[in-house]
């Protein structure tokens, strides 16, 4: 109880020290005690607005009121946001999970979105509203997953054979940054072979590091990352891929693809092929939903596999859309969610 009003409290959200990422660098600014207290809708406030009147000036050593670019417009202030469950879910989703989660709230989330409601750390929840939440955003639904999946692996194979490609020309910057490319799209699919949320780029290595497949996949990275030669790059990268297509075939969500390299046409140029496994994962979706996706983004089966854009940070990077609901949710018909 706080001032005799039920509640639960959380820290969710943005922040480094939600995903247990924090250490003495990022005390430099935006940084001290917070979270959450969750109350009932309508339920009168005042007393916890008292209370927090009457917050000791530090804590643990740290300044309870401090600024944060985020908040209070920058004045130092508490950081305790008082608020429902329901309206904190509904500010970074546009839905309330409890209600349930569509197609398009799925895929208008960004992974870095439901890592920071998912992964952080539960308080107090007497009533369970903020355990069933994060169980319902726990992972997507098979489809759902199927169709994210394959997107991934879209993305490999329309940038993979560059790499020969461009080494072969001598383009050493340029083989060096499609390498980088690839590798980051390789990385994030490791997150979702193993059913994590991706956070945002700065922390996405060090939290590749703690998957299973980090001991698979993560020293080809670094070796493909670390080569001078394009030809120990390129193999360095499809070995990588194969691990993951094999992790990606041990999911049982479609008929397994051959994980072994091959050349790309007639070129001396090995690739995965990663478009195999996008065509056999879009195969194996039977949700009338992602089916009418698929065919609106041209996807035909037996044929043209199509423009699967995926979800939103797949298809974008640009920090102040994936950041920013009202954004996001531009984006909507450019995905082809809306028909």
């Amino acid at each position: 109880m706080v001032a005799g009003v039920p509640h639960a409290a959380a820290l969710l959200g943005e922040g480094s020290e939600v995903l247990g990422f924090d250490d003495e660098v990022s005390t430099d600014h935006d940084f001290g005690p917070r979270l959450q207290l969750f109350v009932a809708p309508g339920v009168d406030t005042a007393p916890i607005d008292a209370a927090l009147k009457n917050l000791p000036e530090y804590f643990d050593g740290l300044p309870v009121a401090y600024s944060d670019t985020d908040r209070h417009d920058a004045r130092p202030h508490h950081q305790v946001e008082v608020t429902t469950v329901s309206a904190f879910f509904v500010s970074r989703l546009g839905a309330d999970p409890a209600e349930g989660m569509e197609l398009t709230d799925w895929l208008l989330a960004p992974t870095q979105i439901l890592a920071s409601l998912v992964d952080g750390v539960v308080l107090h929840d007497p009533f369970g509203l903020l355990t069933a939440r994060r169980r319902a955003l726990n992972w997507y639904p098979d489809d759902i997953w199927r169709y994210v999946l394959a997107a991934g692996w879209l993305r490999v194979s329309q940038e993979e054979p560059f790499i020969g490609r461009t080494g072969g020309r001598g383009d050493d910057l340029g083989f060096r940054i499609l390498t980088a490319r690839v590798a980051r799209d390789l990385v994030r699919i490791g997150f979702l072979t193993e059913r994590r949320w991706a956070p945002y780029n700065k922390w996405l290595t060090t939290a590749f590091a703690r998957l299973a497949l980090a001991d698979q996949a993560g020293p080809h990275l670094r070796r493909a990352l670390g080569a001078t030669g394009w030809r120990d790059r390129e193999a360095a990268l499809c070995a990588a891929a194969g691990r993951l297509a094999a992790a990606t075939n041990g999911l049982g969500l479609a008929e397994p693809v051959d994980p072994t390299p091959r050349r790309f046409h007639t070129r001396d140029i090995q690739v995965l092929a990663a478009e195999r496994l996008t065509r056999a994962l879009t195969d194996a979706i039977t949700d009338p939903l992602i089916r009418a996706l698929l065919a609106r983004l041209g996807h035909q089966p037996d044929g043209t596999v199509g423009h699967l854009f995926g979800a939103i940070d797949q298809a974008c990077d640009n920090v102040d859309i994936l950041t920013a609901l009202d954004r996001r949710r531009d984006y909507a018909s450019l995905l082809g969610l809306q028909p």
